[in-house]
C-alpha cells in the first residue's frame, strides 16, 4: 500500500492525455460536446485511488498503535535497525533472531517492519525491528507514504544504524540515513553504528573497524552472513539501554516460593547462591522493573 501511494503521488502530476481525441464523448448538433477527457478520467480515478489506499493505511496505523500500546503496557523496550538500502538488515536480523525473513540485495525487499523477541545477555528481552531502507534523494512524498513502517523507528530506545563497510560509498551513505532521521525528529536517540559485511573485507581492514571516535557512537564490526561479532553487539545494546536499568540486587527468597526463584532465575544473571535451612541467599543482576517486583526478599545492607 505505501509503495502504491508513493506510486500514483508520483504519477498525478506527470499524466498527459492526447485532449478531444480521447474524449469519452463526440462533439457534434444534438449532443452534448466534448465530453471528460481520458486525461480527466484518469486524474479522478487516481485520485480516488489515493484516498482508497490512504483510508487503509490510516487503518493500518490504528491496528498497530493498538499493538504499541499493548507492547508498551510492559517494559520491554524495542530496538531498530535502520541504513541504507542493501546494508544487510534483514541478514542482521536473522542471524540474531532467526525469524527467516526475507534477504534480498532488492531496493526496497523490507517493507512492513518485522518484530522479533530477543534476549541480551543481561537476559532483559527487547524487540528487535527491522524496518525499510533508505535511499539517496528519498523524495518526500516517499517518506510520507512510508511513515506507517518508520514509526517503529520514532518509538525505539535504541537505533542500530547497520553499515556496509564494504561499500565505497559508506560515508555518503551514512550522511544520507542521517538526513531521514533529522526529517523523522530522531537523531537524538542513543545510535550504535554496526558495521556489516566485515567478512568482505581483508583482515588487515577489519583491525581498523570498530574504533569509534571518542564522544561519538559506540562502533561494532559485524557479520550478519558469517554471524562474527554479534556477541559483542548484544553487549552494546545491553549498555546503551537507560529505560529499565540494570541493578544489582541480594535477596533472601523461601525455598518454597519457587515462583519468585524461578522470576529471577529467567529474567536476570544469578551469581553467587548460598542455601541456609530454608533460605536461599543470591545475587541477581538485572532490569530495575524486575527485581523491585521482588523487593520484599531483599537483604538488608
Amino acid at each position: 500500500m505505501q509503495v502504491e501511494l508513493a506510486q500514483l503521488v508520483y504519477q498525478l502530476p506527470r499524466l498527459a492525455g492526447r485532449g478531444k481525441a480521447m474524449s469519452q464523448l463526440g462533439g457534434g448538433i444534438g449532443t452534448r460536446g466534448p465530453g471528460e477527457t481520458q486525461l480527466e478520467t484518469d486524474r479522478r480515478k487516481i485520485n480516488l485511488r489515493i484516498d482508497h489506499v490512504k483510508e487503509q493505511l490510516e487503518s493500518v496505523r490504528r491496528i498497530r498503535r493498538q499493538q504499541r500500546q499493548r507492547r508498551e503496557a510492559m517494559p520491554v523496550p524495542v530496538v531498530a535497525l535502520v541504513g541504507y538500502t542493501n546494508a544487510g538488515k534483514s541478514t542482521l536480523f536473522n542471524a540474531l533472531t532467526e525469524a527467516g525473513v526475507l534477504e534480498s540485495s532488492r531496493m526496497f525487499a523490507t517493507l512492513d517492519p518485522k518484530l522479533k523477541q530477543l534476549r541480551l545477555p543481561s537476559r532483559r528481552k527487547i524487540l528487535l525491528s527491522d524496518t525499510v531502507g533508505f535511499i539517496r534523494n528519498l523524495p518526500h512524498t516517499l517518506v510520507t507514504s512510508f511513515r506507517a513502517t518508520l514509526e517503529e523507528v520514532e518509538r525505539a530506545e535504541v537505533l542500530l544504524h547497520v553499515r556496509d563497510a564494504s561499500s565505497a560509498m559508506m560515508d555518503e551513505q551514512k550522511e544520507q540515513v542521517e538526513k531521514v532521521l533529522g526529517e523523522l525528529d530522531v537523531r537524538g536517540k542513543p545510535v550504535i553504528e554496526v558495521l556489516n559485511k566485515i567478512d568482505l573485507l581483508p583482515l588487515e581492514e577489519r583491525g581498523r573497524l570498530g574504533r569509534g571516535k571518542s564522544g561519538g557512537p559506540v562502533t561494532v564490526a559485524v557479520s550478519g552472513l558469517t554471524k562474527v561479532g554479534l556477541d559483542r553487539l548484544l553487549e552494546a545494546i545491553d549498555a546503551a539501554l537507560v529505560v529499565d536499568p540494570l541493578v544489582v540486587g541480594k535477596f533472601r527468597i523461601p525455598q518454597s516460593d519457587g515462583a519468585a526463584l524461578a522470576a529471577l532465575e529467567a529474567g536476570s544473571v544469578v551469581g553467587k547462591k548460598k542455601f541456609e535451612g530454608n533460605l536461599v541467599h543470591l545475587t541477581a543482576r538485572g532490569p530495575q522493573s524486575l527485581l523491585e517486583r521482588y523487593c520484599k526478599f531483599r537483604e538488608r545492607e
